[in-house]
């Protein structure tokens, strides 16, 4: 774009850049679920191997799980759409995080874009690690869940049931990780200062609990403490670079300012 979005732009403009952000998300998470297609069956068996594993689970027979099935003619087929879809959005993660962070950015300048593609390189590995870490506890979360099954009762579940349970934990937790990463984008922009992010302490550990409480679908608190910390050190660790950065940013003001009364010419 030839205009800074600093600067007042027309609504079309704004319209036009989101367009072209989106249609790259679009092809990014495309290409991401044509590979989700192709690793259909691997990813399945990455799936389905926490919950095959439990002890209150039917063992694998031939490499099936008893107590999973899929149910209808075109079960099969939905299921591989929706496999190949959500793992496009997996996939493609770094790509439409980093468009969503260049169109929320208020400018385009140099500073801003190398801040846009810091933020989606740091993103993607956290984005990957609350991933990762719902996927460990995902064993506990299904264990806890099924314990609520009378004990004279069979329990057999709906793969895709359990797909949107896995899928919902994975996002979340994804997603959860890469939130406190804002904040230090928002103070390398200027926006945020360290002492404002780290102030309200109390009531951001307040909502991290929350947060977690309301979008666990788990109704057991191992799950959300296993959350709530991580997403607590995150908040800190961002306020803390917030603050060095701050610091870093006063003393470079500082040299400035000292720089520019020793260039000024004496008066006579």
């Amino acid at each position: 774009m030839s205009k800074r979005r600093g600067e007042k732009m027309p609504l079309l403009e704004h319209i036009r850049e989101f367009r072209d952000r989106m249609l790259k998300s679009v092809l990014a998470i495309g290409l991401g679920a044509v590979a989700g297609w192709i690793l259909y069956q691997p990813i399945i068996r990455l799936l389905t191997l926490p919950f095959c594993d439990l002890k209150n689970s039917s063992l694998p027979n031939n490499d099936q799980c008893g107590d999973l099935y899929v149910n209808g003619i075109l079960g099969p087929f939905n299921l591989q759409v929706k496999i190949a879809l959500l793992s496009g959005i997996i996939f493609s993660a770094p790509i439409w995080i980093y468009q969503i962070w260049a169109f929320i950015t208020p400018a385009l300048h140099k500073k801003e874009r190398r801040v846009a593609i810091v933020f989606a390189t740091i993103a993607s590995p956290l984005f990957a690690s609350g991933s990762y870490l719902a996927y460990i506890i995902l064993p506990h979360a299904v264990d806890v869940l099924l314990g609520f099954t009378p004990n004279n009762l069979g329990n057999l579940v709906r793969f895709d049931e359990y797909l949107d349970f896995v899928l919902r934990l994975i996002l979340i937790f994804g997603i959860a990780f890469v939130l406190p990463l804002f904040l230090v984008a928002l103070n390398l922009l200027g926006v945020l200062s360290g002492s404002a992010i780290l102030k309200p302490w109390r009531v951001a550990v307040f909502i991290c609990f929350l947060f977690t409480a309301i979008f666990t679908p788990t109704p057991d608190p191992v799950t959300m403490i296993l959350l709530a910390i991580p997403l607590c050190i995150l908040y800190f660790a961002s306020g803390v670079f917030a603050l060095l950065v701050d610091k870093r940013r006063k003393k470079n003001s500082f040299e400035q300012i000292d720089g520019s009364d020793i260039d000024k010419p004496e008066a006579l």
